[in-house]
């Protein structure tokens, strides 16, 4: 058990959550920010003003969490959970628009019931890319993926990461039977910035680390 703790304080010594935090905030003012002028000037369902709403408001953190895994990479010390977490989230920024893209296309009503889970990619792809890059980088840390997977049930942020992704998408369903449509850009930056959960997981870890 004393090994156990040991191990877990030596990996949050050097995890730097707490560098993640502070980038979620700035992507949902600037996503709402967007979203309240495009409405001011008209252009309340404009299919690329909501790209670039749910974009900012709901991947807005996710661009700073790359740019500072591109720091990280070159520094000289070893790899990170919270690095490798940022470059998960980074590869996970284009899913959603693909997703948007052919939906559109394929005549989904974006505004309904049917397009809840529109905002999901949106605001959670990029956690999902962070769940499996923090699952890889489990497995390169101790070399089988059965020593991975135990690491990661017992990893309180990717635990938190996992919860995340499963909870947000019946929130998302839920509002929309209840009635809730983006039909302006200012509902769909909140409808984004609420499904934008992805500050928990790191704060879950900047507490561990604080705790340790």
């Amino acid at each position: 058990m004393e090994e156990f703790e040991e191990d877990s304080e030596e990996e949050f010594e050097t995890e730097n959550f707490s560098e993640l935090i502070k980038y979620t905030f700035p992507g949902y003012i600037i996503g709402l920010m967007t979203g309240v002028l495009l409405d001011v000037y008209g252009y309340q369902r404009s299919p690329i003003g909501q790209w670039l709403v749910r974009t900012l408001a709901g991947e807005g953190e996710s661009i700073f969490e790359g740019f500072y895994s591109v720091k990280q990479h070159f520094k000289p010390s070893a790899q990170t959970m919270a690095e490798a977490y940022g470059w998960g989230k980074l590869f996970g920024i284009a899913v959603p628009w693909v997703i948007d893209l052919g939906s559109r296309l394929a005549g989904v009503d974006v505004y309904g019931i049917e397009g809840f889970y529109i905002p999901y990619f949106y605001s959670l792809s990029d956690q999902i890319g962070a769940n499996i890059s923090g699952m890889l980088f489990l497995k390169r840390k101790e070399g089988t993926w059965d020593a991975a997977f135990e690491r990661y049930i017992r990893h309180p942020v990717m635990l938190a990461s996992l919860a995340v992704i499963f909870i947000v998408p019946l929130g998302l369903l839920s509002s929309r039977v209840l009635g809730f449509s983006p039909t302006t850009q200012t509902f769909t930056a909140l409808e984004a910035i609420a499904a934008n959960l992805c500050w928990i997981p790191p704060l879950v870890g900047w507490y561990v680390e604080r705790k340790k």
